[in-house]
């Protein structure tokens, strides 16, 4: 790995213990606070949490340096015209700090069904994603396609810049859609060698394509069990990413027991070229600002 790759560390919205508009608050003023690099949104229906975009729009106005990032957004089922108009305003109100992750579908069977889509579903995404970038990247767009239609469409204002957009995934389907159509890669549930391998799979689907994702455009998320989580708490946490990935090789690693643990995860993870993390409660932490503490104080030092 070059060694002048950057390496950023932000953190993700979790679980709540109660109102997950005052969680947000205090997630994002906390960040802000401490100069923590950025703060990304989950896409959740079946649990209580802000809506991914309205929170991104939310926090742009409150902010002024915090980076806000979607971890993922479901784009099939959404209207893809939509969310690049979405993004192109949060663009240009909050110049470089707008970063769309996008999935393909919800993580929980539980809300799979409020993203119906007019065909297959890999199709249909593949589709969406090509007008998003589209629409995000060219003054007039007409797209004529098998699942959308579109007759000289102009999203006003664009981002002078055109935004990465990265998408989650980790079946090899999912990896070859990142090298031929993306700009990064957000892994979630992933060991470090996973997370290694994945990359040189992505990195060979983007040459076979002639592209190139850039080398410190792959991240993942980082799941920590906050100081004083109980027993039963961190039992259920572990079981829950068990479930999730029962194939998984060294599932000891999908959860970070403390903050030695998650540092020596971010060491691992960055020898395998993964340079940049979501880091996300486990558990709902009891105290937001004990766990910004706790990250700032052990893990934004590893940022370079």
């Amino acid at each position: 790995m070059s060694a002048d790759m950057k390496v950023r560390l932000g953190i993700g919205a979790g679980p709540s213990r109660d109102d997950p508009a005052a969680a947000t608050l205090a997630l994002v003023d906390g960040c802000e606070r401490r100069g923590i690099d950025s703060v990304w949104f989950p896409d959740r229906i079946a649990a209580p949490a802000v809506e991914p975009l309205i929170a991104l729009g939310w926090a742009a106005g409150r902010t002024e340096h915090l980076k806000l990032g979607t971890g993922v957004v479901v784009l099939p089922g959404r209207n893809p015209a939509v969310v690049a108009h979405q993004l192109a305003s949060l663009a240009a109100l909050a110049p470089r700090r707008i970063l769309p992750v996008f999935g393909l579908q919800p993580a929980t069977p539980a809300e799979r069904t409020s993203y119906p889509v007019p065909g297959p579903r890999a199709a249909v995404f593949e589709e969406a994603l090509t007008v998003v970038r589209r629409l995000l990247s060219e003054p007039v767009v007409t797209h004529h396609g098998t699942f959308f239609t579109l007759d000289e469409a102009v999203v006003e204002p664009r981002p002078t810049k055109p935004l990465d957009l990265w998408l989650g995934g980790l079946v090899p389907a999912a990896l070859r859609r990142v090298g031929r159509l993306a700009d990064g890669w957000l892994a979630s549930f992933v060991t470090p060698a996973e997370a290694a391998a994945a990359r040189r799979v992505i990195a060979d689907a983007a040459d076979a394509a002639g592209r190139h994702v850039e080398d410190d455009h792959y991240g993942t998320n980082l799941l920590v069990l906050p100081p004083g989580t109980s027993d039963d708490d961190a039992a259920r946490a572990r079981a829950s990413a068990a479930h999730r990935r029962p194939d998984a090789e060294g599932a000891d690693d999908l959860v970070a027991t403390d903050w030695d643990h998650a540092r020596r995860l971010v060491g691992e993870f960055v020898e395998g070229g993964i340079t940049k993390f979501v880091v996300r409660p486990a558990v709902a932490p009891h105290d937001w600002d004990d766990f910004l503490d706790g990250f700032a104080v052990e893990l934004t030092p590893l940022e370079r």
